[in-house]
């Protein structure tokens, strides 16, 4: 019987580990978005905001004054409107994470 819970705690856990990566993986392939203007990994070239290693409460504030519209851009206030407010917390946590 305690091979059997074991194997069926070992499953479960796989699993869990298996929807974090996707997660991961998924806010990951959002961010690749980015690397066009804010550059690979979210150090961007001369002229264009830094991502990486942002306050994530900036980047929130950031986002969401995007989307909303409060606050404009050429092209950032456009791409703001199509993303959740679960993503954008999911990206400003990616790239506040990350180091500059």
């Amino acid at each position: 019987m305690k091979k059997v819970y074991r194997l069926f705690s070992g499953l479960a856990l796989a699993g869990l580990c298996s929807w974090a990566s996707a997660d991961a993986l998924q806010v990951r392939s959002m961010a690749a978005g980015c690397a066009a203007c804010h550059g690979t990994h979210g150090v961007a070239a001369p002229g264009m905001d830094d991502l990486a290693g942002a306050k994530k409460e900036i980047l929130l504030k950031r986002m969401q004054d995007f989307k909303s519209g409060k606050r404009s851009a050429t092209v950032m206030h456009q791409l703001a409107k199509g993303y959740s407010d679960e993503q954008i917390d999911q990206l400003a946590s990616y790239f506040a994470a990350l180091k500059h």
